[in-house]
């Protein structure tokens, strides 16, 4: 795993880099950003997405998170007129004190609302402002995600994101995939005379058990640390397949080189396992 830190809690790392005969590239990442400029991830319809859920991750777990590293802006910047923050302030201490006072009184809402015996995704909606998505990208194009979000007129944060995206993708080398040869985010391969090797730990799998450990894990990112056991991938896919509506979004970041666009969704040049599995539940 390729990674790079950033400011303020802000990382990144390439979980997966794939490229295929005809020189198109699909890269998996795995990143860790305030929750408050998730939407502007949001806004790239390119990418498949899987992040960090409040309805799914224990209100002890997200009022520790806040209390301990509540996610902060990089910058303090002056209030004027228009999208852009001006200078940042003289007093940027006390901006920061006053922001941690604010997540210090979330946490204290939250309690309260616990104490009343209300869910998590009610309880952990006032920790949102302090929270940090753990969120896997996977796409074929990121040139316009670089270009909007690594502007200086982006808000600094998604700036911080993006140059640390567009770092690693830089001094990464993707691995060449032929037919037949799957990208998996979180299982590696090796080469047998030849022959591509799924490994999620030491010993090698099968290409369809590898296709579960890679989605569960991919799904796996809402709500827990990562497993990557035979036994967890099956339990998760049996979940994930076999419930209606199927939930589907954890197999679009696993891929395979094509060329039939109607396989491709978001993608170019690489069908998503999603519309394999599609076609069988349909």
């Amino acid at each position: 795993m390729l990674k790079a830190e950033g400011k303020c809690g802000i990382s990144a790392a390439i979980v997966a880099d794939s490229i295929d005969d005809n020189g198109q590239r699909i890269t998996t990442f795995q990143l860790r950003y305030p929750r408050f400029i998730h939407s502007e991830l949001m806004t790239h319809r390119v990418f498949s997405r899987n992040a960090s859920s409040s309805r799914a991750i224990p209100i002890g777990s997200m009022m520790k998170q806040v209390m301990d590293t509540p996610a902060m802006p990089i910058e303090w910047g002056a209030n004027q007129r228009g999208m852009q923050a001006g200078k940042e302030i003289e007093n940027k201490v006390r901006a920061q004190l006053v922001w941690k006072l604010a997540a210090s009184s979330a946490v204290d809402s939250a309690m309260a609302l616990q104490a009343l015996g209300l869910h998590k995704q009610i309880v952990n909606r006032v920790l949102e402002p302090f929270q940090f998505m753990n969120t896997i990208v996977t796409a074929t194009e990121y040139k316009n995600f670089f270009t909007l979000r690594c502007h200086p007129d982006a808000q600094p944060e998604i700036q911080e994101l993006a140059g640390l995206m567009q770092s690693l993708m830089v001094i990464s080398g993707p691995e060449v995939l032929g037919d037949g040869e799957w990208h998996t985010p979180y299982v590696d391969h090796s080469r047998d005379n030849g022959v591509l090797m799924y490994l999620p730990d030491i010993a090698p799998v099968s290409m369809e058990l590898a296709h579960k450990i890679s989605a569960s894990c991919c799904a796996q990112v809402s709500y827990r640390n990562l497993d990557t056991s035979g036994e967890k991938a099956e339990a998760i896919y049996d979940k994930l397949v076999n419930s209606r509506p199927v939930h589907a979004s954890p197999f679009e970041h696993v891929a395979t080189p094509s060329d039939d666009a109607s396989m491709w969704g978001n993608f170019r040049g690489w069908a998503q396992l999603r519309k394999y599995i599609e076609l069988t539940s349909s």
